[in-house]
């Protein structure tokens, strides 16, 4: 049976020691990965320069990547193993280099404890190369491809509308404002037409420099688009916002 290949946005930090209806569709979605070998993910706060790293760490320990948010978040723990024999499988696939230092950073840890709280998948991040063009990115995800017939899911972790500049950070629930609103929708039209070609175009899009201030949010996506196949079914894990400008929207290719 084919692994999956999903796209999880991250949100804030807190949403680690919070409980909404995201958190909520995230532990919906992790109960349908009982039996993976793995997970392989892609997260917005790795990139590295140069080739694509691996990381083969046994036990990573947390990365609290972040600052000014309550002390409780600091103290959270997500003790996902890694696995070297996976990591050096992907390292031999992509003809990159391990890493063997890294922990997790909260693009991983984040998300993951709503996914599979009881953190019995191993994960293998991969990073994310700074300064890659889209269709280099497709062609990243087409490369891990092979992974998902071998049991392991590919994943992504970011956000596809994600401006820290503009943010009612004072207010998690705010409707989101009309340009964040309308990049969105956008993504989500192409999402189910498969035009993934428009989507790696996506700084054409409406409002695309307010939605992608940077890309290191959005470029995870592009990776678990080029992993998908064209018989995969699209669904969605969840769609929404919060602060305003922070898109939750996941999906998942099965």
């Amino acid at each position: 049976m084919r692994a999956p290949a999903f796209f999880v946005a991250h949100g804030a930090p807190s949403l680690a020691i919070e409980q909404d209806d995201f958190t909520h569709a995230a532990n919906a979605f992790g109960r349908t990965l009982d039996g993976l070998r793995g997970i392989a993910l892609i997260s917005a706060h790795w990139q590295a320069r140069g080739p694509v790293r691996v990381n083969a760490v046994a036990r990573p320990p947390m990365i609290y990547d972040f600052g000014g948010f309550s002390p409780e978040l600091y103290r959270v723990q997500y003790e996902a193993p890694g696995s070297p024999a996976l990591a050096n499988e992907i390292a031999e696939l992509l003809g990159t280099p391990l890493e063997t230092e890294r922990g997790w950073d909260h693009g991983v840890w984040v998300p993951m404890l709503h996914i599979r709280p009881a953190a019995d998948i191993p994960l293998v991040e991969i990073s994310l190369p700074v300064g890659a063009e889209p269709r280099e990115l497709l062609q990243l995800g087409a490369a891990l491809a092979p992974l998902r017939e071998w049991g392991v899911a590919i994943a992504g972790s970011g956000g596809i509308v994600h401006n820290l500049r503009i943010l009612d950070f004072g207010n998690r629930s705010a409707k989101p404002l009309d340009w964040a609103a309308e990049f969105d929708q956008w993504i989500s039209e192409r999402l189910a037409a498969r035009d993934f070609d428009a989507i790696a175009d996506y700084s054409r899009a409406p409002s695309a420099s307010l939605a992608v201030p940077t890309p290191e949010h959005f470029e995870p996506l592009l990776v678990v688009l080029g992993a998908t196949q064209e018989q995969d079914e699209l669904r969605m894990i969840y769609e929404g916002f919060q602060y305003a400008t922070l898109s939750m929207r996941s999906v998942v290719f099965v």
